[in-house]
């Protein structure tokens, strides 16, 4: 081996023992993972639920909502109505061609007389609705969308499931709701 050979031999091994610290590194944490988002106990659902959960968040902030409350957008978007029905965080979406309009807070049926599942679309609609099963009780602004007499109307909001399967709203949202809706208007209800 030559001269510079072991010159570049000899620096090779410096630059390579220079390389090593004699201090112990400070270990670097991963990071955290994301927060996985909390999913709810579902019955059922096709994501509608929690998709227009996700649209009052954006549209409006942090939406808490106390019983009788409602929201409505700065202005109602064009289109045809739909409805969404979250009987687990007893909410309440309303629709515009594929832009949320308004959220508000229900009460739905109570054990025994559970408000049901599914797809559905309004098939009547009053705005001096009484019902035929319990004492020609007040239905304002009554849009009924199942045979059996179950709609969403005006009524008493508890805070928790506490009709007879019907869906109670605020009466202003009610009668605003009213206006916006035709019979046929689509109706999801998740849960």
């Amino acid at each position: 081996m030559g001269r510079f050979e072991r010159w570049v031999l000899v620096g090779a091994l410096g630059a390579a023992l220079a390389g090593c610290a004699t201090a112990p590194r400070q270990a670097v944490a991963p990071p955290p993972p994301a927060p996985v988002p909390q999913q709810l106990p579902y019955r059922w659902t096709q994501g509608n639920a929690p998709q227009a959960h996700k649209d009052a968040v954006a549209l409006f902030g942090p939406v808490a909502l106390k019983p009788g409350d409602s929201l409505w957008a700065p202005s109602i978007p064009d289109g045809e109505a739909k409805i969404v029905i979250d009987l687990l965080t007893q909410t309440f979406y309303v629709y515009r061609g594929d832009r949320l309009a308004g959220v508000s807070t229900i009460s739905s049926g109570k054990k025994g007389k559970e408000t049901p599942l599914g797809f559905w679309a309004v098939r009547t609609k009053k705005v001096k609705g009484f019902s035929r099963k319990y004492d020609n009780a007040p239905m304002p602004y009554m849009q009924m969308y199942d045979e059996k007499g179950i709609a969403f109307h005006a009524g008493k909001l508890p805070g928790y499931p506490a009709s007879h399967g019907c869906v109670r709203l605020p009466l202003k949202f009610a009668e605003r709701l009213y206006g916006l809706t035709k019979i046929g208007t689509k109706v999801i209800i998740e849960g």
